[in-house]
């Protein structure tokens, strides 16, 4: 065998099953160097580009048995819930290169109080808190406190622990879901001072001190248009985003980013795969509302399209702790969520997607059935549209949006108006 079919035939384990994850099994398939693509599960629109394993993002012992019975080179982990399982350590003891933290370094993620102390020890700018697991003692704070309050479940909750408390009645109902109810289990929660301005996400590769920036986006929370309702996973997301400026980029990675990871290194973590900051544009400069140990998921289906670099490549530089500049097109990608009417509550899933065949459809929640697709999830697709400006790429994703015609779905139509 050449050497060039060697580093050419590389076969890539991609863990995960939704829209974060198609786009990063797309992103690997336009890899010159990746021959094989696994995915487990999967989803129904990632089956068309990789082979779809059977297999729970959380079940650690198959998932490594699977990467070693098929001499896997590379395992890139998507959910926070496989890095909470331990799939990264159980990986490194096998001996397979993996793109993910260890559950160590997903703490970053999984535990806001650990985050907020960490940011604290390593004057990292965010907003002030405290911390508690009794009821009374929390609201007693909040009632101390000028509102509104921001009250974040210690621990994961799939996007939606966090209540931004404009009422007292709002607090208390919070308080009630996470600590009395245990709505996302036992934990304690994270008060925080609420701080204004703009937010908008920093995703960057981060190997050691080695810190590798992708391009900026803003996602979308609420269910609804003009940021209303419930919050979600996310109903959509753009970038590259007006309002930060190089400058302000910069700055963010100079104060936040590369400080984080300097500050895990030296606290003995050692952290390879993404870091998310979840930033906002205060008048002091940029502040981290939280972190994420992974892609966050709108964000990512919108990134990633833009990187013209060899994505394998740059997971490949990581691990190794190599300089891999990345190259990105200037063209705007915007991204509009296809959610079952219902989410985040409860909502109807098997519902008829028809062929889906319309452009720039990333697969959230789906599943094949023959030559259809059907929803299995509350987020079920994103429909991205991509243009020379915001403008245009909103118009672009709307027109595509107009075209998946399916009933049960609702969309927001005003992603990317803070910028618009």
């Amino acid at each position: 065998m050449s050497s060039e079919n060697i580093t050419r035939g590389k076969k890539v384990l991609v863990v995960g099953s939704g829209g974060r994850c198609h786009a990063i099994v797309d992103g690997l398939a336009r890899s010159p160097r990746v021959g094989k693509i696994f995915c487990a599960p999967g989803n129904g629109g990632i089956t068309e580009m990789a082979e779809c394993v059977d297999i729970s993002v959380t079940d650690v012992k198959e998932l490594v048995e699977f990467a070693s019975y098929h001499g896997v080179d590379m395992v890139v982990i998507g959910p926070e819930a496989s890095l909470e399982a331990g799939l990264a350590d159980g990986l490194i003891e096998a001996g397979i290169p993996v793109f993910g933290p260890t559950r160590a370094g997903a703490r970053i993620e999984s535990s806001k109080e650990f985050a907020k102390q960490l940011m604290m020890r390593h004057a990292i700018p965010t907003a002030g808190y405290q911390a508690f697991d009794d009821f009374d003692a929390a609201l007693a704070y909040i009632k101390s406190r000028p509102l509104p309050a921001v009250i974040k479940y210690d621990g994961l909750a799939a996007g939606k622990g966090v209540v931004v408390a404009i009422t007292m009645e709002e607090a208390e109902k919070a308080l009630g879901d996470m600590l009395l109810d245990s709505a996302f289990g036992q934990g304690r929660v994270v008060v925080e001072d609420f701080l204004e301005g703009p937010e908008f996400s920093f995703m960057c590769v981060v190997s050691g001190r080695k810190v590798y920036p992708l391009a900026i986006a803003q996602d979308h929370k609420r269910a609804f248009d003009g940021d209303k309702g419930p919050n979600t996973g996310g109903m959509g997301a753009y970038s590259p985003v007006p309002f930060v400026t190089p400058e302000i980029e910069h700055e963010a990675l100079e104060k936040i980013m590369q400080p984080v990871a300097d500050a895990l290194a030296e606290e003995g973590i050692p952290y390879t795969g993404v870091l998310y900051g979840g930033l906002i544009l205060t008048k002091e400069g940029p502040k981290v509302i939280e972190f994420n140990a992974r892609f966050g998921d709108p964000e990512t289906e919108v990134v990633l399209p833009r990187l013209e670099s060899d994505l394998y490549t740059l997971f490949e530089s990581a691990l190794e702790q190599k300089d891999y500049p990345l190259e990105w097109s200037d063209d705007y990608c915007l991204g509009v969520v296809l959610a079952a009417e219902g989410y985040p509550e409860s909502y109807a899933k098997g519902i008829n997607l028809g062929k889906l065949d319309i452009p720039g459809v990333w697969h959230m929640g789906t599943r094949r059935d023959g030559d259809r697709y059907i929803s299995a999830g509350g987020r079920v697709i994103m429909v991205t549209g991509r243009g020379a400006t915001l403008a245009e790429a909103n118009a672009n994703a709307l027109e595509n949006v107009a075209k998946a015609d399916a009933e049960g779905l609702f969309h927001r139509t005003d992603i990317g108006h803070h910028s618009l």
